[in-house]
């Protein structure tokens, strides 16, 4: 059965570019996200250019639904070997530090961080059954470099990558690779290092050579 690469947030442009990249090198592709209308327009297209995908509908906030997508994936498609990460944060987790409630960073925590224990616990019985796998995160460069005025993915983006950092540490014995892709300043078309078929070209990479467990895009600002 054909390997799988689960799109955990996919829209139409990382997740999009992702898709095209990781189906062009012989995945099946599911696409998860809130929407089902768009990720099976998403599937539609990708299936139109000899790609295998579908479109599943699950919040990151809903453990239950969430599991049951990727479920539903590994059944139709074939076994997760790959599960990409980077669901886009809403606008309520970007207030300034002053300005962000405990509730705030409860809710940014459930997306970025529990999202991915979720979905992380899923799909790793079936990596470990085909000995081996990736989990790729693309983060913005509050990850690493806290910024007041997003506190909530600041925080949410932080806890996100010491979580996948210790991942990284306990797996790579068993063959699951787990690393971060960051983009410094956001994704951007036409860009030469942050436009969307180059960063899907950089996570390809990250799983094909699983070197190190953070890849930068660009240097990060001064």
């Amino acid at each position: 059965m054909t390997a799988t690469i689960a799109v955990v947030g996919a829209g139409p442009g990382l997740g999009a570019a992702v898709a095209r990249r990781f189906a062009a090198e012989g995945l099946s592709v599911a696409l998860v996200s809130r929407t089902q209308e768009h990720v099976d327009d998403l599937a539609d297209a990708l299936a139109a250019e000899g790609a295998t995908a579908r479109g599943y509908a699950a919040d990151v906030r809903d453990p239950d639904a969430l599991g049951a997508a990727l479920d539903a994936a590994a059944a139709d498609l074939g076994p997760v070997a790959v599960l990409q990460y980077s669901p886009l944060p809403a606008r309520e987790y970007l207030k300034p530090v002053l300005d962000t409630t405990a509730e705030d960073l409860d809710a940014a925590l459930a997306f970025s961080l529990h999202g991915l224990r979720t979905a992380v616990a899923r799909v790793l019985p079936g990596m470990r059954e085909q000995g081996g796998g990736s989990v790729l995160l693309a983060n913005g460069g509050s990850a690493v470099r806290p910024n007041p005025r997003v506190a909530g993915t600041s925080v949410a983006f932080a806890a996100e990558a010491a979580y996948a950092q210790m991942l990284h540490a306990e797996l790579a014995p068993e063959g699951v690779h787990v690393g971060q892709l960051i983009i410094p300043g956001g994704i951007e078309p036409g860009h030469p290092t942050h436009e969307p078929a180059v960063l899907a070209g950089r996570l390809w990479a990250m799983h094909v050579e699983r070197g190190e467990f953070r890849v930068y895009a660009d240097r990060m600002p001064a």
